[in-house]
């Protein structure tokens, strides 16, 4: 007897491969049977009355690291049929971690993925030190869908360097050292290394982030790992620039990875600029001697990115120097420094130099404020821009002004990249690309984008037409699976795991984001809840259905050598 028979599905089974109706056995929550149905007995028989069967959609860009501490339904990524998220990305994470540097690590948290500092200190635990501790704790706590975890480079150098590891290079003790930790974190089940090279990247007291002074004979010894084990990917936040460019020292880099580990790599991030929706093609011509699915793979999202913010966390200018000694100072301080004219020239006297940003002041608005003064600009809608022509002054200005008034409370909407239709197009429809960047638990009171899957499914499958049913599902399913080695998952096929999405091809979609005050101790965060999504199963077990969760932690910490 099954323990569980879905008839009458239209399943997409993962592969690319044109849709049937059929139906699905599942037993001890594996895939057994495929195929028409025979009347077999199952002690839960589901009618799915021809919706879409899918395998669980697996993200592979998120940052739970230390949601998945204080949420073990890992939401609201689960919410959308992903049953698998990829975390550690981006060279940031919570383990490797020495007591002492906790903090540390979780300002780091703050500074790159905007993770409010005291959300974490109420919701983590700590019951690890090593990465393979930190696998071991996730999974006796249990979790609700499954995860995949990355070593990330910094936390490894904070804990074989300590504060030396924001100052300089490793020297060859720290290096074997390092190697050894990595080493036993694969062996521990992670599934490959995370860096970044973004000057916008920035740590604990504003210093450029710790994994940014890697050396080339760091990176070399941490690639030989990977390729000795046989196994990992790398991921490198790479293209800080421009859109749809990769510099000449990016390339190199790149090169160097692929070709020091004999792994995979996906770099991070392919864009278009605004009016040039084929502006990616540099960088795709740039980077084509070593562009492969077994080599460098890029990462585009489908999603517009656009971005709420206060200037009580200022990320988005964290790419100017400027900027820095803004970060983790006090409300008081932060204004004084806002208000400082030298301050002001200074950014726009880099702003200029570096020839960035400088259009987006038309493509912010303000949206949310608390005082009555600042509430009418709310009101009107108009830009940055047109509030600064309407006063004569300079954008800067305008700006810091307005988020002065509000006491820094003041929040913006920013429209800053991929909200030209026919350059996604391009990105998500070339073949050669790995589709991510959901950043599911950062920025989290900035922007929601973990419901990318379902938008996926609903903008460009259904509306546009510009994927159809099956490819789309496969390359949220089988292409992550395989480009990272992910076991047992991303195909319905007999003796796979029975981790499954049924949804309606006619409804499915993530909802507008909004605001819920549900993290430890209260703090905001967006949530993008789902629609037409009917059931997540995760190892046979139903874990929400019309998205209402059912009970049971049926995820698993997955280790990479469980092929």
């Amino acid at each position: 007897m099954y323990d569980m028979l879905i008839e009458n599905a239209r399943i997409c089974d993962g592969t690319g491969r044109p849709s049937y109706i059929g139906s699905v056995a599942v037993k001890d929550g594996m895939i057994v049977a495929v195929g028409k149905s025979n009347g077999e007995a199952a002690q839960r028989k589901i009618d799915a009355d021809g919706l879409v069967l899918a395998p669980g959609f697996i993200d592979p860009h998120t940052h739970y690291d230390a949601q998945v501490a204080w949420d073990p339904l890992i939401t609201c990524s689960s919410w959308h049929g992903i049953t698998t998220v990829v975390m550690g990305n981006c060279g940031v994470g919570v383990a490797p971690v020495r007591p002492h540097l906790r903090d540390v690590v979780m300002w780091d948290l703050v500074n790159v993925e905007a993770i409010p500092f005291e959300v974490m200190q109420r919701g983590i635990d700590w019951q690890w030190e090593t990465h393979a501790q930190y696998l071991d704790a996730l999974q006796r706590r249990g979790l609700g869908i499954n995860i995949a975890s990355l070593a990330a480079l910094t936390p490894l150098r904070h804990y074989v360097m300590g504060e030396d590891s924001f100052e300089r290079a490793a020297n060859e003790g720290e290096i074997a050292t390092m190697q050894h930790l990595l080493r036993e974190a694969m062996r521990a089940g992670a599934f490959g290394l995370t860096t970044t090279i973004l000057n916008n990247h920035i740590g604990y007291q504003g210093r450029p982030l710790a994994c940014r002074n890697a050396s080339r004979a760091e990176f070399a010894a941490l690639c030989q790992v990977l390729r000795e084990e046989g196994r990992g990917t790398i991921e490198i936040a790479l293209t800080g620039t421009s859109p749809g460019t990769v510099t000449d020292e990016e390339y190199d880099l790149l090169e160097f990875l692929v070709r020091q580990s004999q792994r995979p790599v996906t770099f991070l991030a392919l864009f278009n600029r605004p009016g040039k929706p084929d502006s990616y093609l540099g960088a795709v011509e740039k980077v084509k001697p070593i562009l492969g699915w077994d080599k460098a793979v890029p990462q585009v999202t489908c999603r517009p990115l656009r971005i709420q913010f206060n200037m009580r966390n200022p990320f988005i200018f964290a790419v100017f120097s400027t900027w820095h000694p803004v970060f983790n100072k006090s409300v008081e301080e932060q204004i004084k420094i806002y208000a400082d004219p030298g301050f002001r020239q200074a950014f726009r006297e880099e702003m200029d130099r570096r020839r960035i940003f400088g259009g987006q002041w038309g493509r912010m608005t303000v949206i949310d404020a608390k005082t009555p003064a600042v509430q009418a600009y709310v009101a009107s809608k108009k830009t940055i821009a047109q509030i600064a022509r309407d006063q004569g002054k300079d954008p800067i200005d305008t700006f810091l002004d307005l988020a002065i008034a509000d006491n820094l409370e003041l929040l913006f909407d920013l429209q800053a990249l991929n909200f030209e239709p026919e350059g996604v197009k391009n990105l998500i429809t070339d073949p050669r690309f790995l589709i991510g960047l959901s950043d599911g638990g950062a920025h989290v009171d900035m922007l929601c984008d973990a419901g990318y899957a379902t938008y996926l499914l609903g903008r460009w499958v259904r509306q546009e037409q510009v994927l159809t049913l099956e490819e789309g599902v496969r390359k949220l399913t089988s292409v992550p699976a395989d480009f990272f080695g992910i076991p047992k998952r991303g195909r319905i096929a007999p003796g796979l795991v029975a981790d499954l999405t049924l949804f309606d091809p006619e409804t499915v979609d993530a909802k507008d984001p909004e605001y819920v005050w549900d993290l430890p101790g209260g703090g905001k965060r967006f949530v993008a809840k789902a629609q037409g999504i009917k059931m997540t199963i995760v190892s046979g077990q139903i874990l929400y259905k019309d998205g209402e969760y059912q009970g049971g932690l049926p995820g698993k910490v997955l280790r990479s050598y469980d092929a």
